[in-house]
This record gives C-alpha cells, structure tokens and sequence, in this order.
C-alpha cells in the first residue's frame, strides 16, 4: 500500500526513493560508474593533448647532461659565445667611438662587427640545421621554455614573436612545438640579419649617422644576442633527449661543419 501511493505520487523524490528501494544495487554502485567514466575520460584527453608525455623526468629544471653530451654543448657553446661576445665587443667599442665624437673610428667599427655578425649567422643556422635533422632521433618529451614578445627590442622581431605564439596555442604535441621554436629562431636570425644589413647600407649611402640609426644597431644586436641563447637552450633540450649513438652521430656533424668551414675560410 505504501510502495503503490509512492509510485502514483506527484512528487518526483518519492519516485526516486521507490526505485532506489528496488534496485538497491544500483543505487549502491552508481557512484563507482560516475567516478570510472571520469576517470576514462580523462585519460582519454590526458592521451590526446599530452600525446608525448611518457618520460616526464625529463621536463622539469635545468638537468644535468651525460659526459657525453655535456662535451658536446660544451664544444657548441664556447663557439657561439665566442662569437658572439666578439661581436658585442666590436659594437661596445664603435658606442664609445661615437660618443667621443669620432665618427670615421666608430663606423669602421661597425663594418667589422657586420663580418663578425655574418659568421655568428652561419653558426646558428648550421646549429638549427643540424637540431632538425636529429630530432626524429630523440626520445620523450622535447620542450623548450616558451618565447614571448616581450623578450625583444626590434618591432619586426615583437610581430614575428606575437604570431609564433598564437600558433604555440594551438600546438598541444611538445615534439611539434619544438619544430616551431626552431623554425622561429631561425626565421629570427634571417629578419634581424637582413635588417641589419640594410641599416649599415643606407647609413653608408646616405651618410646617415643619426641616434635613430644607432639606436636601430643596438635594438638588432641585442635580439640577436638573445636569439643565439634561446639556439644553445635548444641544443641543451635536444642533448637531453638523444640516445647515446644520437649524440655520437651529432658530434659527427658538428666535427663535419666545422671541417667544411675551416676548408672555406
């Protein structure tokens, strides 16, 4: 009688209790089936976006590298900072000619800082080209720390940045984010190169020795700089996840360019 007037009732908790009193198993393991469709689903999107987190040892902090590849970044690394601080001292020194009036000096200056800045070029881009062609070979998780905008000085450098990083968002694969940080950095390296070419020439022609044009050698050298650090983080990540014949066959690579530009120099 009571069972008959809950189930003719208007009211819908009652319904509830009814059913629940009919199929107390139900009731007892409905939360048990709510918390495994959660959890399916969660890996099912954990699975998706995070497609290469399997070794996530290798993701955190600045890890320490293997003697192997630590001899590696170390041989790359001397170079580019080599290079790159002879460059910065050439600018450094055509500043402070420049500031002490003497403007023939300080633009010869920047004529050789353009030679110094051409070799730091070709160093980078034999580093980008030798990180792509051994990135098939690394293992696990391959992400570098993000670039912003707000890293740069250069308009055109703030512009390329913005829209690497809209297209950052849309990449959820830390291997394919990766190619995109290379292919920005050596993208970077061509636009600043050019741009900087291109002042020294139209300062050349047009005898153009103004602040805006200093201002404009400063802005380049100081992305560029930055540039060739983000290139020695990446080849430190790379290092990271190479197996050990990975980093064998990139030090004989590297052992190659350097042999093809001694022979040219």
């Amino acid at each position: 009688m009571f069972i008959t007037q809950l189930m003719t009732t208007d009211r819908p908790d009652a319904f509830h209790l009814n059913l629940n009193r009919r199929y107390p198993i139900v009731y007892g393991m409905k939360w048990c089936i709510a918390a495994a469709v959660l959890l399916l689903l969660g890996a099912i999107l954990r699975r998706l976006f995070f497609q290469d987190a399997r070794a996530p040892e290798k993701t955190t902090g600045l890890l320490v590298l293997s003697p192997e590849s630590q001899a590696v970044y170390q041989l790359v690394s001397q170079a580019v900072e080599t290079e790159a601080t002879i460059l910065g001292v050439s600018l450094n020194d055509a500043f402070e000619e420049r500031d002490l009036q003497r403007h023939d000096i300080a633009w010869r200056l920047v004529q050789l800082s353009g030679r110094e800045w051409e070799k730091l070029e070709v160093t980078l881009r034999a580093l980008y080209e030798i990180i792509s062609a051994r990135l098939p070979l690394a293992q696990g998780v391959v992400s570098l720390r993000s670039v912003t905008a707000s890293h740069f000085c250069a308009p055109s450098m703030g512009e390329l940045v913005r829209m690497h990083e809209l297209l950052d968002q849309l990449v959820f694969s830390s291997r394919l984010r990766f190619q995109l940080q290379i292919r920005l950095l050596r993208r970077a390296t061509e636009i600043l190169s050019t741009e900087f070419r291109k002042t020294c020439r139209y300062a050349e022609h047009t005898n153009d020795r103004s602040p805006e044009v200093w201002n404009r050698l400063d802005l380049y050298f100081h992305d560029f700089d930055l540039i060739s650090k983000k290139a020695l983080v990446a080849l430190r990540t790379l290092l990271l996840c190479l197996p050990p014949e990975g980093v064998s066959d990139l030090l004989a690579s590297i052992r190659d360019k350097e042999k093809v530009r001694a022979t040219v120099a």
